[in-house]
């Protein structure tokens, strides 16, 4: 699968509400995708940093990417458990979402993403989460 296929993947599957995010997938190899998430007004809170919450709905989305890399076909992984960490303000002009299978189980999936500035490469959250694969 490509980088292509994954976009085609968010475009289908996905809530509009992620897709109102701009996300492009920039990798998608075998248990890892590259996700940027441009930045705006509206994403952004108090002070011009990006929300959290679009933060969380980045890496999110970017680990059930990496799950469906993992199993190499399409499958509706469900999020079980989902932990972000916010390190520092977000700014700049995008977020750049590095996320990884951990460890894919039969039952249960886990994964890990750092999110950076793109300008600066400056860590700016990090995120785990457990997908349940149906």
């Amino acid at each position: 699968m490509t980088p292509e296929d994954a976009q085609t993947i968010l475009r289908e599957n996905f809530a509009p509400w992620v897709q109102a995010l701009d996300l492009t997938v920039l990798v998608f190899d075998q248990g890892r995708t590259q996700v940027r998430m441009p930045l705006g007004d509206h994403l952004s809170r108090v002070g011009g940093i990006v929300s959290g919450q679009a933060l969380a709905a980045l890496a999110d989305t970017s680990m059930a990417l990496a799950t469906i890399a993992q199993a190499q076909i399409f499958r509706p992984f469900a999020t079980t458990d989902l932990h972000t960490r916010f390190l520092r303000p977000g700014l700049g002009t995008a977020i750049l979402c590095d996320a990884r299978v951990i460890r894919a189980g039969r039952a249960l999936v886990f994964a890990e993403a750092e999110m950076t500035e793109e300008s600066s490469g400056k860590l700016v959250s990090t995120a785990t989460a457990a997908f349940y694969a149906p």
